[in-house]
């Protein structure tokens, strides 16, 4: 009998063939490429949710695609983000971290402590001395307990799983004892820098712009440099259209995200105090309401019959996160150490049988996520100019579920640095959007609950296809 032709099968094939040579000549990982396109729907969705609830002058007339609430997701996010690049490299290593929470709370309230009762009446307040000390004390302190974790883990034999749950009761015990139960604050001002509040925490137009124009040559340079190694090891490379589109890529998206910083001006009450304590006049019979009485050019002050606007650009805590996702992929990727914790992941025994000291890497792995616990509560207890023994309460659950969501395996020897940061942005994406449509907490934490399994599901499922 003879074979039936179906001729609409053609063209889907051909499509089929089409996105496959796609995708193999310019390498884009398509599970980070299905992430960003979920989180852009759940924009999008959120978008359109509050236009009916709350119209406002969103992509698709909401509160939640605006220059204003982009800017404050970034800043909410990093602290999670930090974190996550972290605990991407224990999971990978086959190990966890469920500490992070509590230690995160602990070293905050015990370098509030030292600045506010210690530092502060010692060296007077406001002395620059005191922000110095009390972030080296943050990094300090977190590589300390990090490296406990990891000791009881590699050396004492105990699993992760029982050593990090034990400090996630414990550290949070230890940090409402040295708090006494009561807020620790106010922070030291200059501290506040590393908190995103305040106005010498922001870059402005000007230094945004440049950023992003040494952020696009980075993106170009960096690809000519991975075509010319190609070269010179004989490895594939990839077709000169394929480095262009994601040379351009690469670049719109960082020109973009500028754009949309410097597009949120300074809340009204920062302006008018800061132009105050500067002597700047605001021009009479304006309403400084809605960011309209104030305005910036570049760096220069500008009066018009608007009034008086500046624009923040860049906050230092998505700077510190950009940065820490750089370094951090630097680490995994291009170094002995990274390549290590993969191979260990991968293969534990033969990483073994390969001369790698499993024990000394887990007890780095572990200081190095306690250094990131660090950094996350500089920028978590300068943003809120307090410390409290719940300043990291569910950050675990939170660092953990935005790892996963990432792409990052619980099975070992797989996870991205990128992916885990588009992970943070998704989870903060769903918590700020439910906030912004005023639903209970009751049902962020359900909803949140369920994206985590269901993300755990997709990789048990794409591990399947795969296998």
């Amino acid at each position: 009998m003879a074979k039936h032709h179906d001729a609409n099968s053609e063209p889907a094939r051909s499509r089929e063939g089409l996105l496959k040579q796609f995708f193999n000549a310019t390498e884009i990982d398509t599970r980070i490429l299905g992430m960003i396109v979920a989180l852009l729907l759940v924009w999008c969705i959120f978008d359109v949710w509050s236009g009916y609830i709350r119209p406002n002058e969103g992509l698709f007339g909401g509160s939640f695609l605006t220059p204003r609430n982009l800017w404050t997701l970034l800043v909410q996010t990093s602290s999670i983000a930090v974190m996550s690049t972290g605990m991407v490299l224990l999971i990978v290593l086959r190990q966890i971290d469920l500490s992070v929470g509590s230690m995160l709370s602990l070293v905050a309230v015990a370098t509030g402590v030292l600045q506010v009762y210690q530092l502060g009446p010692a060296l007077g307040v406001g002395h620059p001395a005191i922000w110095i000390l009390g972030v080296l004390a943050c990094l300090t302190l977190g590589t300390a307990i990090g490296a406990f974790n990891g000791f009881l883990t590699a050396y004492a034999k105990i699993p992760a799983f029982i050593v990090t749950l034990g400090g996630l009761i414990a550290y949070s015990g230890v940090a409402f004892l040295l708090a006494r139960g009561e807020t620790v604050a106010p922070m030291d001002q200059n501290f506040g820098i590393f908190g995103g509040g305040i106005a010498s925490s922001w870059l402005g137009p000007f230094w945004s712009w440049v950023l992003a124009a040494v952020g696009c040559a980075a993106i170009v340079r960096g690809i000519v440099n991975g075509r010319r190694q190609r070269q010179r090891f004989g490895f594939p490379l990839r077709p000169v259209w394929a480095e262009v589109f994601l040379a351009a890529i690469g670049s719109l998206a960082t020109l973009g995200t500028t754009w949309v910083m410097n597009s949120y001006p300074w809340p009204p009450g920062v302006i008018e105090k800061y132009a105050k304590s500067n002597s700047i006049a605001i021009p009479p019979g304006i309403e400084n309401r809605d960011g309209k009485a104030i305005c910036m050019a570049a760096t220069q002050v500008v009066h018009c019959n608007e009034g008086l606007i500046y624009y923040t650009g860049f906050s230092l805590p998505a700077l510190i996160a950009i940065a820490v996702c750089m370094i951090m992929t630097f680490i995994a990727t291009r170094t002995a150490f990274g390549r290590y914790i993969y191979a260990t992941g991968g293969n534990p025994e033969a990483a073994e049988l390969a001369g790698i000291n499993t024990r000394a890497l887990t007890v780095k792995a572990f200081a190095l996520m306690g250094f990131l616990v660090g950094v996350s509560s500089i920028i978590s207890s300068a943003r809120l100019n307090a410390a409290t023994n719940a300043l990291g309460l569910t950050n675990e659950l939170y660092v953990i579920a935005a790892t996963v969501i990432g792409g990052t395996s619980l099975a070992g020897g797989v996870g991205t640095i990128y992916g885990a940061m588009v992970g943070a942005l998704m989870m903060q994406s769903i918590i700020s959007g439910m906030s912004l449509l005023n639903l209970p907490a009751a049902y962020q934490n359900m909803v949140v609950g369920g994206v985590l399994v269901l993300a755990v599901y997709l990789d048990q499922l794409y591990r399947r296809r795969v296998n």
